[in-house]
């Protein structure tokens, strides 16, 4: 028995100006479908899905929903000016007395649904607007970027509730292990066209490169008949010239068949230049700890970067994550604590709020006026790199159209507005890059340019995201963030964290003779006991000799861990860029287990003397 469509696009055709966004488009959802809606920044996912809801009306086609079947959006950018609170917006689509559905969502989401309106922050909005969908519960969800502005807790409720729900749902996201987990079906839009396939966004990368092999060889293939049938015009049409115009005529609609061909979207020329080498010792941060007001943000917490580290801050929004980044880079000071900056940084900041961009100035302007890179005497140029660029060249790397150039910085997408400042923070040199939510609205494609350019990158990278799949691809040490000051420093990426969180804490064994001078990750080193000390030990030496044991079990731990991720055969094959941060991990914890034994084995001497 047939299924009835929750929704059916039929002929659909639109334009905004230039090339057809979608020319008779057809599309079909049909009951519990999961579906990914996927394509480059700027392809037209999010102008389709407002036609899925009725809120854009094509130029030609037609948008059937069956009687009673109820379509629900989830937008980007929404209007809650009608509304005094966050939950009173929320609410707008419920029945009377079904408002205790916004409150159970809203602690899924983390917002407050008493917080007024004119006092929300874009992002409290966004998760306003996600609840009033997610406590509406339509037959059918079109959620637009659900993900941004959430923290990685929320995400995972928000996976685990569509999991389990039987309502269909088109999604838009970014955020590679969100897709995975939830779709099954995938529908691409490249260049006005929309394929579907039956399988979820796992396949998908696959599946787009074996369609663009095909596209390249027929292209390849039309260019040899074009060839071939222009050598014949010229050589062959003299002596057959009424016969053969038939054969003239084929080839003027083979050339403007390939003429009339829409090229792919080229990938963002992105570069990243390190400046002059920092010292090795980047970031020292000594028992650091900051509070507002009865807020702890961080208690008593050591951190060293080094040149080359690459290190994700993780944990719940409001945690602290972008005070604990302006503390490191001496922005702010800690209540407590040390700061130690390194020598001879260069430092380049992607703000999450795009706080760099004047959002009323043009693309232009925004270039142009930065000091840091006005070409002397010249409106046009800006200065990349130390080689002076026009403006509309550089920015055409970085995809932006000539016609763009005189527009506001408002009128720009999400995309379009982080690309803009990657395009700023780039045309400088640089050795410490400070990244806050970088991944926020950037399609697949441009998050794996961004990724390959990371690992190219000389400097130091600090990372605040809440995309566990970039997370596990970029970070080398991952410092989670878990509220009341608590913070910890694990190796390796996501994935990482979560396995070694999970691991149970290794038994301590009894007291050894004397530390071993070397760990061995088969037989661990047993953990010193602090004893009871002399007058020869300070008061600093005799806490520190007292912190040493559980530091020592602390990092022998981490190397059991390490040892038990290596020992896969198949790691280095599968995977080389987790083998070598987890071998570059292993080195660096085995010097600090040796370091941390021998610091213990001095004071135990002295407090014995």
């Amino acid at each position: 028995m047939a299924r009835i469509p929750l929704l059916q696009l039929s002929g659909i055709s639109l334009t905004f100006g230039g090339d057809p966004i979608f020319d008779n488009l057809d599309l079909v959802v049909h009951p519990q479908d999961r579906v990914a809606l996927v394509g480059r920044n700027g392809s037209g996912k999010s102008t389709l899905l407002k036609i899925m809801a009725g809120l854009i009306e094509p130029d030609r086609g037609e948008r059937v929903v069956p009687p009673g079947v109820t379509v629900g959006y989830m937008e980007q950018d929404p209007d809650l000016s009608a509304w005094e609170t966050l939950g009173d917006y929320a609410a707008s689509a419920l029945e009377e007395g079904e408002e205790y559905r916004v409150a159970m969502v809203a602690e899924g989401l983390k917002f407050t649904p008493e917080t007024l309106v004119s006092a929300a922050s874009g992002g409290e909005k966004r998760r306003a607007a996600l609840a009033k969908l997610m406590a509406h519960a339509p037959d059918l969800m079109l959620l637009d970027e659900p993900t941004n502005h959430l923290d990685i807790q929320a995400i995972q409720w928000l996976e685990s509730e569509l999991k389990g729900t039987r309502t269909a749902f088109v999604l838009i996201s970014h955020d590679r292990a969100f897709l995975r987990a939830l779709t099954k079906a995938t529908l691409w839009v490249d260049r006005g066209q929309v394929r579907r396939r039956e399988s979820g966004f796992d396949g998908f990368e696959e599946w787009r490169e074996t369609v663009w092999a095909e596209e390249d060889e027929a292209r390849h293939k039309l260019d040899r008949k074009i060839k071939a049938e222009a050598r014949w015009a010229v050589e062959g049409i003299s002596a057959r010239r009424k016969r053969n115009q038939g054969r003239v005529r084929a080839l003027a609609a083979l050339r403007e068949e390939r003429s009339s061909q829409i090229r792919r979207q080229g990938a963002a020329a992105m570069e990243l230049e390190s400046g002059p080498t920092s010292g090795k010792r980047v970031i020292e941060a000594k028992g650091i700890s900051k509070a507002f007001g009865d807020k702890p943000i961080l208690a008593n917490f050591d951190l060293r970067v080094l040149r080359g580290d690459r290190v994700a801050f993780v944990g719940p929004n409001g945690v602290g994550k972008t005070t604990l980044l302006k503390m490191l880079t001496g922005e702010i000071a800690p209540d407590e604590g040390t700061v130690i900056l390194g020598t001879n940084l260069q430092i380049a900041v992607f703000d999450q709020t795009r706080a760099q961009l004047d959002p009323d100035a043009s693309l232009w302007d925004n270039m142009t006026s930065d000091p840091a890179m006005r070409v002397s005497g010249q409106q046009d140029q800006v200065m990349v790199r130390g080689t002076p660029r026009h403006v509309v060249g550089y920015l055409k790397d970085f995809l932006f159209d000539e016609r763009q150039m005189r527009a506001p910085v408002r009128s720009l997408s999400g995309g379009e507005k982080a690309r803009l400042l990657l395009a700023r923070i780039m045309a400088r040199e640089s050795n410490l890059l400070i990244l806050d939510e970088p991944t926020n609205d950037l399609d697949v494609e441009t998050l794996d340019l961004l990724q390959d350019i990371l690992g190219d990158y000389d400097g130091t990278v600090l990372l605040v995201s809440h995309d566990r799949d970039f997370i596990d691809r970029v970070a080398t040490t991952t410092i989670a963030m878990e509220g009341d000051g608590r913070a910890m420093a694990y190796p390796g990426g996501w994935s990482d964290y979560q396995s070694q969180r999970a691991a149970p804490e290794p038994e301590a064994p009894a007291r050894p003779a004397a530390p071993a001078a070397q760990p061995s990750a088969a037989q661990p080193t047993a953990k010193p006991e602090p004893r009871r000390t002399a007058d020869a030990l300070s008061f600093t030496e005799r806490k520190r000799l007292e912190a040493l044991p559980g530091l020592i079990a602390r990092i022998e731990a981490e190397i059991a861990k390490l040892t038990e991720l290596m020992s896969a055969t198949d790691l280095f094959t599968r995977d080389p860029v987790k083998f070598r941060k987890a071998t570059e991990a292993m080195a660096e914890r085995q010097a600090q287990l040796q370091a941390a034994e021998e610091e213990w084995l001095a004071l135990e001497e002295k407090a014995g003397a």
